[in-house]
């Protein structure tokens, strides 16, 4: 089962298969895992998903079987995955490898087992897997690529230079031959300033803003972003923008409210689509309020936030990609988490058309 997860170099490439062309860094492109199907030359992915799965080892416990035929359905190229909850390997008080999943312990072993036997199923084990993890049970990401395709690079770093990941394994990059595939899981916000998560999400969030201005190819980015852009991507945005943990009110008034719904939030969050002139792909398509469906995040059913809903997963695209969009919907209906497979979020995906570069050819006249 080791197939599935292939060795990836300090430099962030996935591990030489066959020699093929390099980088600009000299990295070896990665080579499609053992099996699967073949792609056509220079074929790349066109259809993704990205879910917030709000503890991937839980769902593999409950809800693979409904999650495993619903990706059967869709049969996307890519699947992005945030909040993976999984440890990075490495013992107590060793340096860790978020590369790689922690098995020193017994139970930590049990639990990759279940992974690995997760994985080894149809249909996901037609794709190789790049993991980046935390130090404990807390964040993390994922990204699935169907065997077929040969990403050129992939980095944990928003840097894309460095060999480390991300703090909390939050960022992978997938660079393919005419685009940028960013997954990230952004911090919360939080509720108070005095907890230093506000200052947090402003330092992600300026970082975030030079990344994609700097960026060299058109970008497709997705996951699950914390936040909620215009009031029509929130169920109630009275509500939330009134929200309050235990009364506290903070100090300046663009930071009061639900994490995700802060005036301070939404005007940064604008300014990084603006300046690196990208499409929100869902609004694109989708211009009116959409209760039923319309929202990628649910609070739980019983309790004060039941039926308040946010968007705050998505897909975003560099403007050059925007005419390419066929469909970018949210699979997830109602106030009782239909279509959330056990997470509090649901599944989004993303299809665009093939490039003009990957079109048939058209049939030659006869002579």
């Amino acid at each position: 089962m080791k197939r599935f997860f292939q060795p990836v170099p300090k430099d962030g490439s996935p591990a030489k298969k066959r020699p093929t062309a390099t980088t600009d860094s000299g990295d070896a492109p990665a080579s499609a895992g053992a099996g699967g199907e073949e792609g056509s030359p220079g074929e790349e992915p066109h259809k993704f998903v990205t879910w917030n799965a709000n503890s991937l080892l839980l769902r593999m416990k409950s809800d693979w079987p409904a999650f495993s035929q619903f990706v059967a359905r869709l049969d996307p190229d890519v699947i992005c995955i945030q909040e993976v909850r999984m440890p990075a390997a490495g013992s107590k008080g060793a340096p860790k490898n978020p590369r790689e999943l922690k098995d020193d312990t017994s139970s930590s072993r049990d639990e990759k087992q279940i992974v690995l036997r997760a994985l080894s199923s149809s249909p996901f084990k037609d794709y190789c897997v790049w993991w980046s993890l935390s130090d404990s049970k807390y964040a993390g990401t994922a990204v699935f690529i169907k065997k077929k395709f040969e990403p050129k690079k992939v980095s944990f770093n928003l840097d894309r230079t460095s060999s480390k990941h991300e703090t909390d394994g939050r960022v992978i990059i997938v660079e393919f031959e005419s685009f940028l595939l960013l997954n990230t899981y952004a911090p919360n916000n939080g509720w108070k300033e005095e907890e230093n998560s506000f200052q947090r999400r402003r330092k992600w969030d300026k970082r975030m803003l030079e990344f994609v201005q700097r960026v060299d190819k058109p970008l497709i980015w997705c996951g699950d972003l914390n936040v909620s852009h215009e009031e029509i991507d929130v169920s109630h945005p009275d509500f939330f923008i009134s929200a309050k943990l235990n009364g506290y009110t903070p100090p300046n008034k663009e930071d009061c409210g639900q994490p995700g719904f802060t005036l301070a939030e939404r005007h940064r969050f604008g300014n990084i689509l603006s300046h690196g002139k990208l499409v929100d792909a869902y609004r694109h398509l989708h211009k009116e309020k959409d209760m039923d469906s319309g929202f990628s995040w649910s609070g739980h059913p019983i309790g004060k936030y039941r039926g308040k809903r946010m968007r705050i997963d998505y897909f975003i695209v560099s403007e050059q990609l925007k005419d390419r969009i066929i469909s970018c919907e949210m699979h997830g209906r109602g106030i009782e988490l239909e279509g959330f497979y056990g997470s509090d979020h649901c599944p989004v995906s993303l299809e665009l058309s093939k490039a003009a570069t990957e079109a048939p050819e058209p049939p030659r006249p006869s002579s």
